[in-house]
């Protein structure tokens, strides 16, 4: 007889004693449970006790969460939460340092759980974990469970990080600059000193006052790959509370003391694997670097400024007058005005007046930085640009002026100069930690590129801007590959000519396009079924597979991973935490489960609970496109499943895979990608025999039938 829909089996497990088998009750409520499972124990006083989950993080059951109980699950019976929390803080105030360090240990692994959390918070146990640390009378391992101890509880959100106190967070910082100190404290004190810096202007500042920016460069020098990344964690979150004159010098300091070229060298080409966490923050340093030249890239010229003036004669002089030479000694005022014009107009400005292309924002006086960068550090190249190209008379001279300034803006584009950083992009370029001056020299490069491919496409004034375009693809096809030094960009980026392009063109269009014959679209239709059940498949196998994901916290931090994945009979979905550093764990380990029977619907973007908490920001636009969820039937209420994919292809394969175990077509422009490349390869496999053979629009017409059928060859009659 097969068990009501609210009823599931289970085990529960208790130390010493002979495993229960159960058929619980959803109906029922959790305290009469409880009484029934004590009593077969004769165990007396239940309301002592509470129901655990025995995998992951042995989360409390309550009868909030108790639907996530599911058939074969394994629960172990342990004290009840309130009561342990009591045990714990007597732990907490033991004179015995033993005592104090069992109970933290025991902290540490309940403080994963709400339930627990808010029983140990309601009985100021984090004001204990604040008196342990700002004592600081063990300075190893008990020092570091407190701290660990007291991130986990704070990260519930149920206390503010503005309710600690100065001397609390001092103390944190004294920790933080110690010289002799235990290993795993310190990446522990910055990383709380992390959260509160981004969590609390009023203390951020007091951190910023504390901690010496040469006390960070001493961290990130240690051969220590979590003391590394947690100082660089600290390092950028000052970095972005700090405000835009401030945030300049604190750069302009750290270059100074060497801190592009250690990373380059120790940090981004050291021996051991580059976390992604370390990705992040190289990521955000590098965005916060570029973002230093937002106000020149919005700030127009100004014609009255005498400086601005001086830079624009500068630039003409350096092309035009040899040193030491003059313009247009002994000539009249409006001679040289004349002359001085024309010179610009070579220079390659669109009017006479320079300052008027220079009005534009962006890129605004940031382009006029490249040019005058440009003509100070390259000043062969320079000269040989712009005399090469004012000298000409077939109308294929290349506007060196005007291509500067669009090349701006181009770049601008492609570093994302002036846009907010991304709270889980890892897209940094080792190029940029490779070079001083990078987004100049980075000009230089492109400038030059951009008047070989000018040549190279024999182009006139009208082609500007589909040499631009070629262009921008030149560059960001390179910028893509990652390449690790300028040099290295230098000689890729040149080894991609214009006929390179088109050839990448054209192969990408004939992966792409299909013939639009009607006999061979006919073809493709019928091809269609076969080749979306292919898809299916290979999306199911991929959930079956399992991703690791990232936790996405308050704050939008990224450090706790989980781990989910399909079952083999695509009836449900297994999921858990995982370590970081750990591969992926075998299904049968995971301790929760989701039946996909009980799944409702897929939700994507802004229209997932976890992005609508979230606000609509900036901030919050990798996010969105990343973001799904799943609803499901909670008890009598819907729940969701949340999910931040770790990129664009991940989201696709989940949600496709999920449409299809509910029953849904797979909409996604990589379902629309793979459909499209299987039916381009099985047409021409289809279609190989007719190799060169024309194919007719319209199918050759049916001819009559004969007159009569008297033609019918008699098999009976043999041939003499």
């Amino acid at each position: 007889m097969v068990p009501p829909r609210n009823v599931v089996k289970i085990a529960v497990q208790m130390r010493d004693a002979i495993p229960q088998l159960i058929q619980l009750d959803q109906a029922k409520p959790l305290a009469a449970v409880l009484k029934e499972v004590c009593d077969a124990w004769s165990l007396p006083h239940s309301e002592r006790y509470a129901l655990q989950f025995a995998d992951g993080h042995r989360r409390y059951i309550t009868e909030n969460n108790r639907t996530e109980i599911k058939n074969g699950s394994i629960l172990c019976l342990s004290t009840a939460p309130d009561l342990e929390a009591e045990r714990l803080l007597r732990g907490l105030q033991s004179e015995s340092c033993e005592g104090r360090r069992e109970a933290l240990q025991h902290l540490v692994l309940l403080a994963p759980d709400m339930t627990f959390t808010r029983e140990v918070i309601s009985r100021d146990v984090l004001q204990r974990l604040g008196s342990i640390i700002e004592d600081g009378d063990d300075l190893g391992e008990v020092l570091a469970l407190a701290l660990r101890a007291f991130l986990e509880l704070m990260e519930h959100g149920v206390v503010s990080w503005e309710t600690l106190s100065i001397p609390f967070v001092r103390k944190v910082v004294c920790y933080v600059n110690m010289n002799l100190m235990d290993a795993s404290v310190q990446p522990l004190a910055l990383g709380l000193l992390e959260s509160v810096t981004l969590s609390s202007p009023a203390l951020g500042q007091l951190v910023k006052s504390e901690v010496p920016l040469d006390r960070l460069l001493v961290h990130l020098q240690v051969m220590n790959q979590q003391l590394q990344t947690k100082a660089m964690a600290l390092l950028t979150a000052l970095l972005q509370g700090a405000s835009a004159a401030e945030r300049k010098h604190m750069l302009d300091y750290l270059w100074q003391r060497n801190l592009r070229q250690f990373i380059y060298k120790n940090i981004i080409h050291s021996a051991a694997p580059l976390g992604d966490e370390m990705a992040h923050h190289l990521y955000v340093l590098q965005a916060l670097t570029l973002g230093l030249l937002e106000p020149r890239m919005r700030t127009p010229l100004d014609p009255y400024s005498q400086e601005q003036r001086e830079q624009l004669q500068a630039l003409r002089q350096a092309a035009f007058e040899p040193e030491g030479e003059s313009l247009g000694t002994g000539l009249s005022a409006d001679r040289r005005r004349s002359l001085c014009a024309r010179e610009f107009r070579k220079l390659g400005f669109s009017n006479s007046n320079p300052a008027q292309d220079l009005e534009r924002v962006p890129p605004g006086l940031l382009a006029l930085d490249n040019m005058l960068y440009f003509s100070r550090h390259a000043p062969s190249a320079y000269s040989r640009f712009v005399l090469e190209n004012s000298s000409r008379e077939d109308k294929h001279e290349c506007p060196f002026a005007r291509s500067s300034i669009q090349l701006t803006v181009l770049l601008c584009e492609l570093l994302h100069v002036g846009e907010p950083c991304s709270e889980t992009a890892q897209d940094f370029s080792p190029m940029f930690f490779g070079q001083d001056q990078s987004f100049h020299e980075l000009f230089c490069v492109s400038i030059q590129l951009l008047n070989k491919t000018w040549k190279e496409m024999r182009a006139t004034q009208e082609d500007f801007d589909k040499v631009t375009q070629v262009v921008r693809e030149q560059l960001a096809r390179t910028l893509a590959l990652k390449p690790s030094s300028l040099e290295l960009f230098r000689t890729k980026v040149n080894a991609l000519t214009y006929g390179e392009v088109l050839r990448l063109r054209q192969t990408e269009r004939l992966h792409q396009e299909g013939t639009l014959a009607p006999p061979i679209l006919e073809l493709r239709e019928k091809l269609k079924p076969e080749l979306m059940g292919l898809i299916r498949q290979q999306r199911l196998l991929r959930l079956c597979e399992g991703t690791l994901f990232r936790k996405i916290s308050s704050r939008r931090r990224q450090d706790k991973l989980w781990f989910c994945c399909l079952s083999p009979n695509h009836k449900v979905l297994q999921y858990g935490d995982v370590e970081e550093g750990v591969g992926p764990p075998a299904p049968e380990s995971l301790p929760e489960q989701l039946p996909v029977a009980d799944i409702r619907a897929l939700l994507t973007g802004k229209d997932c609970p976890h992005v609508r908490e979230k606000g609509s920001g900036k901030q919050n636009k990798d996010v969105c496109e990343l973001a799904f969820s799943v609803s499901y039937d909670h008890g009598e209420e819907e729940a969701y499943l949340n999910f931040v994919a770790p990129s664009k292809r991940e989201f696709h394969l989940w949600t496709d895979g999920l449409s299809a175990l509910l029953g849904s077509p797979m909409g996604s422009e990589q379902t629309r990608l793979d459909l499209e490349q299987l039916l381009t390869m099985e047409t021409k496999l289809r279609l190989l025999e007719l190799e060169n053979v024309p194919i007719p629009e319209q199918p050759p017409p049916v001819p009559p039938p004969p007159t009569n059928f008297n033609f019918c060859y008699d098999c009976s009659i043999t041939e003499p």
